[in-house]
This record gives C-alpha cells, structure tokens and sequence, in this order.
C-alpha cells in the first residue's frame, strides 16, 4: 500500500491551526484525518509525507504458487 499527504491538506492543516486558531481535534473533524497525522504534520516543516515499505513480504500461499499457476492453466483448457 501506498499512502501519500498531499501538500494541499499539508497547507490546510497548518492554516487552519496557525491562521484561524482551531484545535487539533476541530481540524481532524473537518478534514477527515487523524489526531496523529495533525500533530505529525504541525510540529515538522516538511512538505512531502510518504509511506513506502522497505521489505515486501511474499504471501502464505508463495510456497503453493506453482500448484496453483498448474491448476488454473488446466482449469482453462478444460471446456
């Protein structure tokens, strides 16, 4: 999964608290956002906030994939 805080809602965030004087719970209201991701975005100057994971872990069914791939070609052959 790939979540990305655009830097539209970045400037909304910090206007609404330092412009207009709203707490942190008014402005995850009107935002639909979390209480974490406000606070993360209030007290750092960053522009850009991405999440991407350093290690993909391979599903239960890896070892059993071969198998499968075999089963479903036959499985389209069959009429």
């Amino acid at each position: 999964m790939f979540w990305m805080l655009i830097v539209e809602t970045i400037a909304k965030i910090r206007r609404l608290s330092r412009v207009q004087g709203k707490s942190i719970k008014a402005i995850c209201r009107e935002l639909k956002v979390s209480r974490k991701v406000v606070r993360k975005v209030l007290r750092s100057d960053e522009t850009e906030f991405r999440y991407e994971r350093k290690h993909q872990p391979y599903p239960r069914m890896g070892a059993w994939r071969e198998e499968l791939d075999r089963m479903l070609t036959t499985n389209v052959a069959k009429p």
